[in-house]
């Protein structure tokens, strides 16, 4: 009797271990699945950065407006009439002629723009001088062919 359950007991114990092994390569079989029917990360898409830009290339009207800002704070600034009177000689050369007419906004309203009283180039440094105060900014500047000022419209800062 021995000899029986000493095969029985071996046979009990090859029977529990196909077991295991049929449910380790079961639960094997399930992960390869598993793994294999989970989709495929999407691809990452690389953000390729453009090239920078070349360096903006300004107008003559933005070089332009941006001299005449400086004059025009320089005229009202000066410490002396002499001095005033240098600036505004050369902020008149940037001009057509010193009757180059500049035209400043007091209101804008759905694009209807209502102006103080016309005035010169030279009239408004003498202004400027007298004040000592630039209270405007270039709105819009027009050149003529010759790459002068021709028109000059002003805004309240």
């Amino acid at each position: 009797m021995m000899k029986q359950s000493m095969f029985a007991f071996s046979l009990r114990k090859t029977l529990v271990l196909a077991l295991f092994a049929l449910l380790a390569m079961g639960a094997c079989k399930s992960k390869k699945k598993a793994v294999q029917t989970a989709p495929a990360p999407a691809p990452v898409e690389q953000v390729q950065t453009p090239p920078p830009a070349p360096a903006a290339t300004r107008s003559a009207e933005e070089i332009a407006a941006e001299k005449l800002e400086n004059y025009f704070n320089s005229v009202a600034r000066a410490s002396s009439a002499n001095s005033a009177n240098q600036s505004i000689q050369e902020t008149l050369a940037m001009f057509s002629n010193q009757e180059t007419p500049v035209l400043i906004v007091i209101h804008e309203e759905n694009g209807i723009k209502d102006y103080d009283e016309p005035t010169t180039i030279k009239k408004y440094l003498e202004y400027l001088k007298d004040t000592k105060k630039n209270l405007n900014y270039i709105s819009d500047i027009r050149m003529d062919a010759n790459g002068k000022v021709s028109e000059l419209e002003l805004r309240r800062k």
